[in-house]
């Protein structure tokens, strides 16, 4: 029984996620997992302050001063670190959810002394997960829903099952921004990605010591690997425009790595 959040201004909420043997994601919820991203991957994301300078840029864009804002799949936070800090004026409330506990330990660090922030742990795998992100008082809809590297995760039905939960979770004017890894066209493509990427990688942890054959041997056999369910950033936007989404677009893109999205209408048709 998933009980509602507290009246705290920062709060927590659990729920039991619905992992089973065939999860491939179930790996991110490890704790040695998530400090191996958090502390060797994440920084080295390449031009990953242009990739949020245009999501808050978007976001601002579409409402300027929002009432509330969802994170999905937050990880460190970075993304919610970031929307709060430029509406500090507006003081929307910040709801941030991930299914594994050490990232959201990771982005209770982060926003540490954001009282307007609430942090959920939730499997929105499951379909019953946006009841978890509405119960009192959090908000009943959102001005602005982002997510970072984490949809990626669900088969291609779901991606869009939860598109759609999105889409009834936005304000009418509001706007989703999803900063994704999306699948490449050919092999061909992505050997080109995975090239750009473990150069990423190695200028990263060349202070460390490490050669880019170390490098390129832990990004090929990574345990995550396995998790990665991508789709093509074209079809995902398709599917959006299917859904309601106007103003729908890859924003920016550079290989595998893709800024997607698009606002709910004002005025919808029947």
């Amino acid at each position: 029984m998933t009980m509602p959040p507290s009246p705290n201004t920062m709060s927590t909420v659990s729920a039991a996620a619905t992992t089973t043997d065939h999860r491939r994601d179930a790996v991110w919820q490890a704790e040695a997992l998530s400090n191996t991203y958090l502390d060797g991957v994440r920084g080295a994301i390449p031009l990953a302050a242009e990739q949020i300078d245009i999501l808050v840029r978007l976001a601002r864009a579409a409402r300027p001063e929002p009432r509330a804002i969802l994170d999905l799949g937050c990880g460190d936070g970075i993304l919610g670190h970031a929307l709060l800090d430029t509406y500090e004026a507006a003081r929307p409330t910040a709801v941030l959810v991930d299914f594994s506990p050490p990232m959201l330990d990771a982005a209770r660090g982060r926003l540490r002394g954001y009282g307007h922030a609430h942090f959920i742990e939730v499997d929105y795998a499951d379909p019953a997960w946006p009841h978890l992100v509405t119960v009192p008082p959090l908000p009943d809809r959102y001005d602005v829903i982002v997510s970072g590297f984490s949809i990626h995760h669900q088969p291609d039905d779901r991606k869009r099952r939860l598109y759609a939960d999105v889409f009834a979770l936005l304000a009418p004017g509001g706007i989703f921004l999803n900063l994704e890894h999306v699948a490449s066209p050919s092999r061909w493509a992505e050997e080109q990605f995975e090239t750009y990427f473990i150069d990423a990688l190695h200028r990263y942890h060349a202070v460390r010591g490490k050669t880019r054959d170390e490098v390129a041997a832990d990004f090929y056999h990574r345990p995550d690997k396995v998790a990665n369910l991508l789709a093509p950033v074209g079809i995902q936007c398709d599917w959006l425009r299917e859904i309601g989404f106007v103003h729908v677009d890859c924003f920016f893109k550079v290989f595998e790595l893709a800024l997607f999205g698009g606002i709910r209408p004002l005025e919808e048709t029947a």
